[in-house]
């Protein structure tokens, strides 16, 4: 039922794309901080779920099990662009991309750097 709530939310004015992305960042870190790797992996990109299977050689939730990605807490800031977000926490953000499913998450445990793109733990290739 989420799927289809974010999935139905992910169109439309700005705002609604900015609340949908949202909505699926607060659900990947709510899985991250309860220990549901199933469904943190439900809530990747295709090719991030498939870039962590292959650099860590197992499935995606014994690999992402041993990724070690930053405690989240509330949302600071939203930006959506298309079917492009960000969604910064206090202690991580994240880079989501709209699918037909709903928005996925891109990148995860990222981390700005200076005068040079983010820093992320999981990534997509």
């Amino acid at each position: 039922m989420a799927a289809l709530v974010l999935g139905v939310a992910g169109c439309g004015a700005p705002e609604a794309r900015q609340n949908a992305a949202a909505a699926a960042g607060a659900a990947f870190e709510a899985a991250v901080a309860a220990g549901d790797h199933v469904w943190a992996c439900e809530l990747l990109a295709p090719q991030t779920r498939e870039q962590l299977e292959q650099a860590e050689r197992k499935t995606c939730p014994v690999a992402f099990a041993a990724q070690e990605l930053p405690e989240a807490r509330g949302i600071q800031k939203v930006e959506a662009y298309g079917r492009q977000a960000m969604v910064r926490m206090t202690g991580d953000t994240l880079f989501l991309s709209l699918f037909d499913a709903g928005w996925k998450v891109v990148a995860a445990g990222c981390t700005p750097l200076p005068d040079q793109p983010y820093d992320c733990m999981v990534k997509g290739a």
